[in-house]
C-alpha cells in the first residue's frame, strides 16, 4: 500500500513538468495506440464485475416468480423488504469504500468485495426463512457498495472528459445486459427445478454465486490499478497517458486531503445536484430490473415466457444507450440527452397509467420507453457530474457521495410497487411515483445546466482570478478559474 502512494507521489510531481509538454509532444498514432490498449485491459474486466453485481443484485426479481416467495412463506411487503433492506449498507458504505480505493490496489479492493458478495448470493439460495433472506440481502448490500463507484472512479482516471462517457457506457451497459441476460439465465436456470432436492430459484442463486466467486478470486490478477501503478502500462505509456490527462484538467489538481479541500468539495453545489439527479433516475433502473418479470407476467404470460419477453425490452435499451453516449462524446455535450431520456421514459410510465383503457400489447410496448429512456440518462447523469470535477480526491468523493445517497431511490423503487395493485399489472402507485421521480432528475437537470452555465461565465470574464491569489492555489480542483465546465 506504502509503494503505491509514494509512486503515485512521483509521478503526482511530475505532472506540472509534463503539462509543459504536452500540447506540443504528443505522438497522436501513440495516443491512438494507447487509447486502444486501454480499452481492452481497463474496461473488459470492469464489465464483467459489474455484469455479475448486477445479476446478483436483482436476481431475486426472477427468483421470486420461480416460487421464492412461496417457500419462504413471504406475504405482504415481505419481498419489497427484502429488496431494499440491500439498499441501506449499499448506501452507508460507498463513501468510505471509495476513499479506502484510493489507498489500495484497486484489484485487491475489488476482487475481494467481489469474492465476499459471491459467497452471499450462494447463501440466499440456501436460506430457508424470510429472516434468512433479509440478513443475506444486507450483507451483499455491504460488500457490493465499493464497486460500482469505485469502478466509476478507476474509470475516469484513464480517459479525457470527453473521452469518458462512451466508454463509461460501455462498462454501464452490462446492467443493461444483466437485465436481459438474467431473464434468459433464469429461464435456463429455473430447468434445474428438483436437482439436489432444491427449488429452481435456489439453483439461480446458487449458480450466479458460484461464478462470482470463481471470478472474483481470476479477477485480483485481471484488474487494473491506478495510472500511475498499472502493470500494463510501460514507461513511455505511463507517461502519456498521465501527460495527455493533466493536459485535459490543466492546473485544476486536487490531490491533497486537507481541511480547505475538504470544504470545497462538501460545498460544491454540482455534488448535490448531481446526487439529486441520480435519485431521481435511478429508481427507473431498478424498478425495471425487479418488476418488470412479475409487470409481464401480471399481463397473462406464464413465468417462462415473461422472463424470455424481458429480453429485447434490455436489447433495445443497451443499443439506444450505447448511440446516446457516443453522441454525447462527439458533441462535447450533456444536458439535452438527460432531457430526450426522460422524455421517452415519462411517455412511456404516462401509458402505463392509463393501463384501463389499453390493451396488453401497448403496455408490454410502453417498458420499451421506459428501460431505454432511463437507461438513456442515467449512465449521462453520472458521466456529466464526473466532467465537473477535478482532482483524485474529488472524483473519489464525489462519486460515492452521488452514487451511494443517489441510492435512496433503490429503496423507494423497492417499496412502491405494492403486491395489492398488481391486477392486470396495473401499479398506479409505482407508475406515478416513478414519472414523479423522472422529473425531480429533470428538475436538477435544468439546474445544474444553468448554474455551469453561469459559471463558465464568470471565468471567462475573470470573476474567478482572486481564488489563484489563494494559499491552496495548487490544490483548488475544479474550483480553478481556468477549468471549463461541460454542459
Amino acid at each position: 500500500m506504502a509503494t503505491d502512494e509514494k509512486k503515485i507521489a512521483l509521478h503526482d510531481e511530475k505532472i506540472e513538468a509534463i503539462n509543459d509538454t504536452a500540447g506540443n509532444h504528443i505522438d497522436l498514432e501513440a495516443e491512438k495506440k494507447l487509447l486502444r490498449k486501454l480499452d481492452i485491459r481497463v474496461l473488459p474486466p470492469l464489465f464483467v464485475l459489474f455484469l455479475l453485481a448486477f445479476l446478483d443484485r436483482t436476481n431475486i426479481g426472477n427468483a421470486k416468480i420461480q416460487g421464492l416467495t412461496k417457500d419462504l412463506k413471504m406475504a405482504g411487503a415481505d419481498y419489497n423488504i427484502a429488496l431494499f433492506v440491500f439498499f441501506i449498507p449499499y448506501i452507508l458504505f460507498e463513501v468510505p469504500s471509495n476513499i479506502i480505493l484510493k489507498k489500495v490496489a484497486p484489484s485487491t479492493w475489488l476482487s475481494s468485495i467481489m469474492l465476499l458478495w459471491g459467497i452471499c448470493t450462494m447463501g440466499q439460495g440456501l436460506v430457508n426463512n424470510f429472516e434468512g433472506l433479509v440478513a443475506l440481502r444486507v450483507l451483499v448490500g455491504f460488500f457490493e457498495a465499493g464497486l460500482f463507484p469505485g469502478c466509476f472512479y478507476l474509470i475516469s482516471m484513464y480517459y479525457k472528459r470527453h473521452e469518458l462517457q462512451w466508454r463509461f457506457t460501455l462498462f454501464f451497459s452490462a446492467s443493461i445486459i444483466a437485465g436481459g441476460f438474467g431473464g434468459l439465465f433464469a429461464f435456463a436456470l429455473a430447468k434445474m427445478n428438483g436437482i439436489g432436492g432444491y427449488a429452481g430459484w435456489r439453483w439461480i442463486f446458487l449458480i450466479e454465486g458460484i461464478l462470482t466467486v470463481v471470478l472474483g478470486a481470476v479477477s485480483k490478477f485481471w484488474i487494473p490499478d491506478w495510472p500511475e501503478t498499472a502493470k500494463f502500462l510501460t514507461e513511455n505509456e505511463r507517461t502519456l497517458l498521465i501527460a495527455r490527462l493533466s493536459a485535459d484538467t490543466g492546473s485544476a489538481t486536487m490531490n491533497h486531503l486537507d481541511k480547505r479541500a475538504a470544504r470545497r468539495i462538501f460545498s460544491d453545489v454540482k455534488i448535490y445536484l448531481g446526487t439529486i439527479m441520480y435519485f431521481g433516475i435511478v429508481n427507473t433502473g431498478y424498478a425495471g430490473s425487479f418488476f418488470i418479470p412479475t409487470i409481464i407476467k401480471e399481463l397473462g404470460y406464464t413465468s417462462s415466457a415473461a422472463q424470455v419477453r424481458s429480453i429485447p425490452i434490455f436489447v433495445v435499451a443497451t443499443v439506444t444507450a450505447l448511440c446516446a453516449s457516443w453522441l454525447s462524446d462527439r458533441l462535447r455535450h450533456r444536458f439535452w440527452f438527460c432531457i430526450s431520456g426522460l422524455v421517452a421514459a415519462s411517455v412511456g410510465y404516462i401509458l402505463l397509467l392509463c393501463g384501463s383503457t389499453l390493451s396488453g400489447g401497448v403496455k408490454y410496448f410502453a417498458l420499451f420507453l421506459i428501460v431505454p429512456g432511463g437507461y438513456i440518462t442515467q449512465p449521462i447523469v453520472l458521466v456529466w457530474v464526473s466532467n465537473l470535477m477535478s482532482g483524485h480526491y474529488k472524483r473519489s468523493v464525489s462519486s460515492a457521495m452521488q452514487v451511494g445517497l443517489g441510492n435512496i431511490g433503490g429503496i423507494v423503487a423497492s417499496n412502491v410497487f405494492f403486491e395489492s395493485e398488481s391486477k392486470d399489472a396495473r401499479y398506479p402507485t409505482g407508475y406515478g411515483v416513478s414519472l414523479g421521480m423522472l422529473w425531480i432528475c429533470g428538475a436538477a437537470s435544468v439546474a445544474l445546466f444553468f448554474y455551469v452555465k453561469r459559471e463558465n461565465g464568470k471565468r471567462e470574464r475573470g470573476e474567478r482570478d482572486h481564488r489563484l491569489e489563494e494559499d491552496d492555489r495548487d490544490n483548488l480542483g475544479d474550483d480553478h478559474p481556468l477549468f471549463k465546465f461541460t454542459t
